[in-house]
């Protein structure tokens, strides 16, 4: 399978896994997630901001859940039997991605990247790599390590 994704890479394809929030659907790069877990209540922490749910163990490491629809600036997700944490690994640290619900496993050429509109603002924009259009459906393909980058900054 790791030929197959260096395959992929070298070829100009991308794979992606896609959620849901609300009405909307999202993708990472595949390469950032390290397990996809069901949801698990988490253990909150004083005086973080509104999307940082708490925390969660996972194998003896304590990591940050982060509710993707806070942090997107969207409704809050009501946590359901559906309802996934993606563990990802941004920069060699490990965070929960609490999404309604995990979609499929895509592999698009990168020639089909089309750049975030300008209607956004600048900040907002960088968090958004590009948007993939997929059969009817567009899907915002998420920068990681801004997303991150900015939570860190507002934890501090």
């Amino acid at each position: 399978m790791q030929e197959n994704t260096n395959n992929a890479a070298q070829s100009g394809y991308l794979e992606i896994i896609s959620f849901h929030l609300g009405e909307q659907v999202f993708c990472v790069n595949i390469m950032a997630v390290r397990e996809i877990r069901g949801w698990a209540p988490s253990t909150t922490l004083p005086h973080t901001p509104p999307h940082v749910l708490g925390v969660i163990n996972l194998r003896g490491s304590v990591i940050p859940v982060i509710d993707m629809a806070i942090r997107l600036g969207l409704k809050p997700i009501e946590p359901t039997e559906r309802s996934a944490i993606i563990v990802t690994n941004i920069a060699g640290k490990l965070v929960g991605l609490l999404v309604e619900n995990v979609s499929d496993m895509i592999t698009v050429n990168e020639s089909e990247l089309q750049p975030a509109p300008d209607v956004l603002p600048a900040a907002e924009r960088a968090l958004t790599k590009a948007i993939i259009p997929v059969d009817k459906q567009m899907i915002c393909y998420l920068d990681l390590d801004t997303l991150f980058a900015d939570t860190e900054d507002e934890a501090a």
